[in-house]
């Protein structure tokens, strides 16, 4: 007989048939002639209850029927009456992976996060974790179907490179040298030309330049790949690996891309609630658990609610110097209750000043622009007041920056200067200049952070239980 999923057994009006299921045991509860086991096969975030007879069953067969176990059932499918519509009645079951109870780790209780992140192997058989890795998936297939319906083209742009598209510097190097006797130039640093790539070579931070290329030629692309940030930080926001993904397109202005930008997330937050429904209860439910011995102006916006915020919201637009005004003005700066003192033009700002435009004065999501060129990267167009560029963020709820873009500096003379001034290296990107020697045209493009996006649809509060395996500084396990 074959095996069914869970998911379409809960669905199915099989009443009165026999099925065989599969699954890992995620609770048992036993009483004088019956017990009932709750399995589950990762299909769904619901179990399916199977009652099993102690009459039909050795003692010894059920006492291997443990948390954490694999069995196969077979059995008749009948109406339930408890809180389930169908439950089981076993007629034969396989303990086909045993777990030891006492060993364990995973036991029917609930469990910090703190710990399932130590457990991260073992995490995804918990219902939050399995819940994220559905969500996950589902937004995944999303981001693909909305690009490829727009008739946008997928690339895969490098992982190793020898560029650093942010100029920040905080990069993974990538070397086969003997870093304990490494071959050396006169002066005494590392002679990377005798590398397997000739050069010093690293982890890449984005697809964007790369992406660029392709633009410029395609028209419209996006890549969804990895990316890499040495930065030494442990807040709740940081991963050193993460997922990006970012699209660019010629021919698109600033204005173009704020559009694209602000349908792109919409239709990835309806997706979610349209196809993630079960799941996102959960993690609504397990949210307001989790909060509910806080403040009330401290816990969070429920998680259906906030998505529906988002979803049915037109975004406000308005200027970085807009926003400054704004938010010098506000309550909390005159009563000094920022963290980070709103200065003036050219403050960078952080996440407590994004959340307020948000959340308190607009109580919409924003896309703020023209922000100052020296806190911004080389490549984004300086405006005609030549203090400004093209750049845009959009800000959420909760989270703040959610997506990262520009309008591209397109004119070649401009963007050299600016490399210039910012000290990135000419020779070894004239690759890049190429493009803007060569039918360049104007183009804009975004980023955003996949794991940014979980966070913000699953409403965990950090970043390393959005992805299955975090990496962060002093951490690389599993």
């Amino acid at each position: 007989m074959k095996r069914q999923e869970i998911k379409e057994i809960l669905k199915s009006d099989a009443i009165g048939t026999t099925i065989k299921v599969s699954g890992w045991v995620r609770t048992k509860r036993e009483s004088k002639n019956v017990n009932f086991i709750n399995l589950n096969d990762g299909s769904t975030i619901n179990n399916l209850q199977i009652v099993a007879d102690v009459a039909v069953f050795s003692e010894e067969l059920l006492r291997k029927v443990t948390t954490g176990a694999a069995l196969t059932v077979t059995g008749e499918l009948v109406e339930s009456g408890g809180q389930q519509a169908v439950e089981l009645i076993a007629k034969e079951i396989d303990v086909i992976g045993e777990a030891d109870p006492d060993k364990y780790p995973l036991q029917p209780k609930r469990h910090s996060l703190e710990f399932l992140r130590e457990n991260a192997h073992l995490r995804y058989r918990t219902n939050t974790f399995s819940a994220i890795a559905r969500v996950r998936h589902s937004m995944i297939f999303a981001v693909h179907k909305f690009f490829t319906d727009k008739g946008f083209f997928n690339i895969h742009t490098p992982i190793i490179t020898a560029s650093d598209a942010e100029g920040a510097g905080e990069m993974f190097h990538v070397t086969t040298l003997d870093m304990a006797n490494p071959p050396r130039n006169e002066d005494g640093s590392i002679n990377y030309s005798e590398d397997f790539f000739g050069k010093q070579t690293n982890l890449t931070v984005s697809g964007q330049l790369e992406g660029e290329l392709a633009a410029l030629a395609l028209s419209k692309i996006y890549t969804f790949g990895p990316t890499f940030r040495a930065e030494n930080s442990n807040t709740s926001r940081h991963l050193a690996e993460f997922w990006m993904i970012e699209p660019e397109m010629a021919f698109y202005d600033l204005n173009d891309n704020m559009d694209l930008a602000e349908e792109f997330l919409k239709y990835l937050i309806k997706y979610a609630l349209d196809n993630c429904a079960e799941d996102l209860k959960f993690l609504s439910d397990r949210q307001q658990q989790e909060e509910k011995d806080k403040p009330q102006d401290q816990r969070s916006m429920e998680l259906l609610e906030k998505l529906k915020f988002v979803a049915v919201n037109d975004f406000v637009r308005l200027t970085y110097t807009e926003a400054i005004n704004i938010l010098k003005n506000s309550k909390p700066a005159k009563k000094g209750k920022f963290k980070y003192t709103v200065e003036g033009f050219g403050t960078d700002l952080q996440s407590e000043h994004e959340r307020y435009l948000v959340e308190k004065h607009f109580k919409k999501p924003v896309i703020l622009i023209d922000y100052p060129a020296n806190i911004k990267a080389f490549y984004m167009k300086v405006n005609e007041d030549s203090k400004t560029v093209a750049a845009m963020d959009v800000l959420f709820p909760q989270i703040g920056e959610i997506i990262g873009g520009s309008q591209r500096e397109e004119r070649l003379d401009v963007l050299v200067e600016k490399m210039k001034a910012m000290d990135i290296p000419l020779k070894e990107m004239d690759w890049y200049l190429d493009t803007r020697r060569y039918g360049s045209v104007p183009h804009s493009g975004f980023g955003l952070g996949f794991e940014r996006l979980i966070t913000f649809v699953t409403g965990m509060g950090n970043i390393r239980d959005v992805i299955p395996f975090p990496r962060t500084p002093k951490n690389c396990e599993f």
